[in-house]
């Protein structure tokens, strides 16, 4: 029987091997020590939109899976960039993480200078929901529709104005599409959320918004806003009569909001494993879809390979949008 062939095993194959050993006891160690303290999700808005309303449906639901309470922290201002900036500079541990949205991709333009870069400072861990935009008025706005409330616009350009989460925002982009497509002209008032532009919008300081679903839905079933169209290529489950903006005759506009987790770039994998794991099983579940059904979101849970892709994608996307609509923020 021929002898098998040995190779010889050196002082360097021993450290090597040691330290892959070492490597994988500090991975595991990591897995089951996270987490250790109570969790943070960032809110980069104020306490009532959309981004807040998602985080705390997760929030809940999260702190029994990981036997630790979920914190959610509003941040608002600066189009989100302020509660980005502080968990991309946070411990990479997994404690501290960000509620991110389409506002961050769009913002990779439309600022001429960030303090972090959202592709290379996150690790995407998940997508919780889609949630289409809308254009609504006060309901005792005489516009009907699209058409009558371009006439509107143009009759009265100097009372026209539209309200958004702040500069950079998905808002603050759909309102400048919408300009262009309309050939109108429309004053933009920046909000730091959801919350104060609908004060406004109700009380009649500002014509109109194009704030996601979650936060007017109850104002227009209330019959205080009137929705004229989503901005969402298809029409929203929660507004099945409401039409989409190219039905209204504004070509290819498809602009939606998506949310989601991340956590600081270099948070140990085995963390992120697991956290991709509880969340994306909550978003999947049946009781997480019935919440997300009543609040006019669309769950996704998707993976994070999946979620940087589409980073990658929007980001790209928007850039152009951006330079085509001359957007800037100093």
């Amino acid at each position: 029987m021929p002898h098998a062939e040995r190779f010889p095993f050196t002082r360097r194959t021993a450290l090597q091997l040691a330290a892959l050993a070492l490597a994988s006891v500090a991975g595991a160690a990591h897995a089951q020590a996270w987490p250790s303290k109570p969790v943070s999700l960032v809110v980069p808005f104020p306490a009532g939109g959309t981004t807040d309303v998602l985080a705390r449906a997760l929030a809940e639901r999260l702190s029994p899976a990981i036997g630790q309470p979920v914190i959610v922290e509003n941040k608002p201002g600066a189009g989100a960039t302020i509660g980005a900036d502080y968990v991309a500079k946070a411990k990479a541990d997994g404690h501290t993480l960000l509620i991110g949205a389409v506002h961050h991709t769009i913002a990779s333009s439309v600022y001429k200078k960030l303090p972090y870069d959202f592709q290379k400072g996150f690790e995407p861990v998940t997508v919780i929901a889609m949630v289409p935009n809308v254009l609504v008025v006060n309901a005792r706005t005489p516009a009907k529709n699209v058409n009558e409330l371009v006439a509107l616009i143009k009759a009265k350009p100097a009372e026209a104005s539209y309200g958004s989460n702040g500069n950079g925002t998905a808002q603050h982009l759909i309102g400048t599409q919408f300009q262009q497509q309309t050939g109108t002209r429309l004053q933009h008032i920046p909000y730091k959320g959801s919350g104060p532009l609908a004060t406004d919008l109700l009380g009649g300081q500002i014509l109109m918004s194009f704030d996601t679903i979650t936060p007017v839905l109850p104002h227009i079933k209330a019959g205080k806003l009137r929705p004229l169209a989503v901005t969402t290529a298809k029409r929203s489950p929660a507004l099945p009569d409401v039409p989409t903006l190219q039905e209204a005759g504004l070509k290819d506009f498809d602009i939606g909001t998506w949310f989601g987790v991340l956590a600081p770039v270099g948070t140990p994998k085995p963390v992120l494993d697991r956290l991709s794991a509880e969340a994306t099983k909550i978003i999947q579940s049946p009781d997480f879809r019935k919440r997300m059904d009543d609040i006019g979101a669309q769950p996704v849970g998707n993976s994070p390979a999946e979620m940087a892709a589409q980073i990658r994608s929007e980001t790209d996307k928007f850039s152009l949008l951006v330079k085509a609509g001359n957007v800037t923020v100093e």
